[in-house]
């Protein structure tokens, strides 16, 4: 097993609460059940809850460009939640892109964004909170997008680096826990095959979105992903690691998938649900290759790396975040009847629900 691999760790913020029939009773939860040195927190991205898209120096992003949109946010709601004081040790948060660099590597450094997020590391250090810093949560500066396309090019992977490094310069010296990307294969679903992220690219069957082409293009977004992830871990071990004694790694999202029916087909199809979910992100970052399961389906459509970027996409890990966000059942495309987009090469030919015969999987969260 890789060292790396013994590093391992999941972030959860989470409260739980289970109603036990009709006495209503809620289990309790508290730190003594957990191991010793096991770290509680709470997870934020930038786009999501600093607002202040417009002031001080800060340049537009894609998501500023989105969610500003008529109907691509429900209630077109855009304010910003503030995080009450809730005990916790960890706190992860994302840069923005654009509050550094307002027009990425086209523009100079905005000095009032380093210390926006100076502020923010200091006061949590003050505070005994250590801080998780995420590179890049989604939002990236719209000029990158409007002079070649954001994430479908691969110079994305030149400014990645040149912006990471910022981060590093920054940061580096009391951040102790680097995410370079988070969840990649969720932006690589939700804005390159459903159209419902910032850039909102798709086509038939998944969307009708002005552009975009829903076979092609996640390949290629993830593709510049990747290496963007494995150049940036290159040049923190090479330049940085030692001096500031930190760990880098990267967040990935996934399901635990559970065969619909008693079928060695809907066996299979779980195993390829998994394959084009979590094997897209961590097969490269730990073999240097995509899954069998996609080189095998997709063939000639899914992306090669040379010999050299395998040698710098393996092992570019001290550890793995995971976002699990449940159970579903999967479904074999290839030889059942499917809704038309399930039955697709980019979705591994699997159908996905969290239904059996009318009963859900599991109990749906509570929300509170």
């Amino acid at each position: 097993m890789p060292k790396w691999l013994l590093h391992v760790f999941t972030l959860f913020c989470y409260f739980l609460f289970h109603v036990q029939s009709s006495h209503e009773v809620e289990d309790e939860i508290s730190r003594s059940q957990f191991p010793k040195g096991f770290l509680f927190g709470a997870s934020t991205s930038s786009y999501q809850i600093e607002g202040a898209a417009f002031e001080d120096g800060k340049g537009l992003s894609n998501w500023d460009v989105f969610s500003h949109t008529p109907g691509k946010i429900n209630n077109n709601e855009n304010d910003i939640k503030l995080m009450s004081s809730l005990g916790i040790n960890v706190y992860r948060f994302s840069i923005s892109w654009t509050r550094i660099l307002p027009r990425g590597i086209y523009g100079n450094i905005n000095p009032s964004g380093v210390m926006f997020y100076n502020n923010i590391i200091d006061n949590l250090l003050l505070r005994g909170i250590e801080p998780f810093v995420t590179i890049h949560h989604h939002d990236l500066p719209q000029e990158l997008e409007d002079r070649y396309g954001g994430w479908l090019s691969p110079l994305i992977q030149r400014d990645f680096v040149h912006f990471a490094e910022i981060c590093f310069k920054s940061f580096g010296d009391r951040v102790k826990y680097w995410i370079t990307i988070n969840e990649p294969t969720l932006v690589a679903d939700n804005a390159f095959i459903k159209g419902i992220y910032s850039s909102g690219h798709c086509s038939l069957p998944f969307g009708n979105c002005y552009t975009g082409n829903s076979d092609v293009e996640p390949l290629l977004v993830m593709h510049n992903m990747l290496l963007s992830h494995a150049k940036a871990v290159e040049l923190y071990r090479n330049h940085y690691q030692a001096k500031q004694g930190g760990t880098i790694g990267i967040v990935a999202h996934t399901f635990m998938y559970e065969p619909l029916r008693e079928e060695e087909c809907d066996r299979q199809a779980a195993n390829r649900a998994l394959a084009f979910v979590i094997g897209w992100l961590l097969d490269p970052l730990v073999f240097g290759e995509y899954p069998v399961e996609m080189r095998s389906i997709l063939g000639h459509q899914l992306p090669k790396f040379s010999l050299k970027e395998k040698s710098l996409l393996r092992g570019s890990l001290d550890f793995i975040g995971i976002n699990n966000y449940g159970a579903l059942y999967a479904k074999d495309c290839y030889f059942s009847n499917c809704p038309i987009e399930a039955a697709q090469p980019i979705r591994g030919f699997v159908e996905t629900t969290g239904m059996k015969d009318g009963i859900p999987i599991g109990d749906k969260q509570k929300d509170i």
